[in-house]
């Protein structure tokens, strides 16, 4: 791995573990036994380096937000479909997830990261507006209004959802913590479903009580 490239490995690494604004540039250095010059000759000082990683998510997430998102409502194997696409989702954001940790604070200091959060919650409001799109019926009164703040409630969800669910659930792994945003953030459509709602929570739950007893063995 070349020296730039274990920089911004080790930083990201630093960042999630103890937070950015706990992190120095010296810190990283120490971190990767490497004199503070060497660092200096690569990025000269610690906002570069929250550019470049800053970079990379966006592009990362970028992609996921532009797959194709939800299954047709046809297809019996939708709802894990649209479990799939979440859990990929969410965990881009926890690959990343000093960023969602200190969320305000960063967008104060780096005007990089408040254009580009910007464009990442645009691009993340369209992907669960059209999540929403495919499974809510056609047939519901006001459905534009209501898709519109689904895809708000969605975004902010999923925007704080690691802080929430640490604080409440305290510890546990990073996939059982995904596994119960995805879950949140699918059920909080369910009541938009009509007759479907109550078997579509059902399915949702199945789905995770599966997924957590997997992740235990």
């Amino acid at each position: 791995m070349k020296t730039r490239e274990r920089i911004i490995a080790t930083a990201l690494a630093l960042f999630n573990e103890q937070g950015e604004a706990h992190t120095t540039a010296l810190d990283i250095a120490d971190e990767l036994d490497m004199s503070p010059g060497n660092l200096y000759y690569h990025f000269k000082g610690k906002e570069p380096i929250i550019d470049a990683l800053f970079d990379r998510f966006e592009s990362k997430i970028s992609a996921t937000l532009a797959a194709p998102i939800a299954a047709p409502l046809g297809q019996q194997d939708s709802i894990e479909n649209n479990w799939f696409y979440l859990f990929v989702l969410l965990e881009d954001m926890h690959d990343y997830r000093f960023i969602y940790n200190n969320l305000t604070d960063l967008i104060d200091r780096y005007t990089t990261i408040e254009r580009g959060f910007a464009r990442i919650l645009k691009l993340k409001r369209a992907a669960f507006y059209a999540l929403s799109d495919q499974l809510i019926p056609n047939n519901i009164d006001l459905r534009e209004q209501q898709l519109s703040a689904i895809a708000d409630n969605l975004s902010q969800t999923a925007t704080f959802w690691f802080t929430f669910d640490r604080l409440i659930h305290g510890p546990q792994s990073a996939e059982v913590g995904i596994h119960r945003g995805v879950l949140q953030l699918l059920t909080m459509i369910a009541p938009y479903l009509g007759s479907a709602q109550l078997q579509f929570y059902r399915d949702c739950e199945a789905i995770f009580d599966s997924l957590q007893q997997s992740s235990q063995h």
